[in-house]
């Protein structure tokens, strides 16, 4: 599949470190600061880092893939690299950012994959907007403040308590209910689900059909659907439908990249079956979608 130009903004975390910034793969600060630092992160963009936001104050709305989220004190979110996100606050706004490269962990944990063991870090947007109790919105805050402070005495050693704050950042987030259990205590059919989620994350624009999937997992077709159904009240299908819709939206709001160029990436046999398919599911056409979401 040919790989084309991409001119939605993607940053990574060099772009956003101040100069004196002696961590590589990891940022901390203030929320309110930060988007003073960054007014241009309004505007959709996307990550080469996780990203995580706990607002202490503050009104409006963020957009998640295309999902919106009203913004309220207490809410934290997290997003993996690669998804599509907009800001649009109303008022004072502040809290907290940490941004991270998966590379943080890679010298303190044996485990490519600990990061996907929660859920809030799937990279669905709906799993990944948290509200915390008042007690865990407080534990929270102190966490995320004794990050800042460690990164801005910018002593390189001090990276295996950044490591460690982040881990008791996730652990309190997933033991506060917000989260939907981890990857290792996991039942077997949401073991499954998992597995099948990962799978279309990594097929989904070669691979349409629930049958390809089941032969992965080693389960049948329908076995599959009817586990989708109980646990989500989706079918299989539904799954591989929406992942793709989703990559034609990111893709949309890209304004220099043609749609037959999008159809193509993602493998539509030419722009008319893309349109059909796209105005079937979403409603739209994707000349409409892009008119509607503000791109020229």
């Amino acid at each position: 599949m040919k790989k084309l130009k991409n001119t939605i903004p993607v940053y990574d975390i060099c772009s956003l470190s101040d100069p004196e910034h002696v961590f590589k793969d990891v940022i901390a600060q203030p929320f309110g600061p930060y988007l003073e630092r960054h007014p241009n992160l309004y505007r959709p963009h996307r990550h080469s880092f996780y990203h995580i936001v706990f607002f202490t104050k503050g009104s409006g709305y963020h957009t998640i893939d295309f999902e919106k989220f009203e913004v309220c004190a207490g809410q934290i979110y997290f997003m993996i690299p690669g998804q599509a996100h907009s800001w649009n606050f109303e008022g004072e706004v502040d809290g907290f950012v940490v941004n991270f490269s998966d590379r943080m962990f890679l010298s303190l944990l044996n485990d490519k994959t600990y990061l996907e063991q929660y859920s809030f870090l799937s990279g669905v947007a709906k799993e990944s907007v948290c509200l915390l109790s008042e007690k865990n919105a407080a534990d929270a805050a102190s966490i995320m403040a004794r990050l800042v402070q460690q990164l801005s005495d910018r002593v390189e050693q001090m990276s295996d308590f950044v490591c460690a704050n982040l881990i008791l950042l996730f652990r309190l987030v997933q033991w506060s209910g917000a989260g939907n259990g981890m990857r290792n205590n996991l039942q077997p059919k949401q073991l499954i689900l998992y597995n099948f989620r990962r799978l279309i994350e990594a097929n989904y624009a070669e691979k349409r059909l629930p049958v390809d999937y089941a032969a992965l997992l080693y389960i049948t077709p329908n076995y599959l659907n009817a586990l989708c159904k109980d646990l989500l009240a989706k079918s299989a299908g539904e799954l591989i439908r929406d992942r793709i819709l989703l990559e034609a939206k990111r893709l949309l709001i890209n304004a220099e990249q043609p749609i037959s160029e999008i159809a193509a990436q993602l493998n539509f046999s030419d722009n008319s079956h893309f349109t059909k398919f796209f105005k079937k599911h979403v409603g739209q056409t994707p000349e409409e979608f892009r008119k509607k979401t503000g791109v020229k």
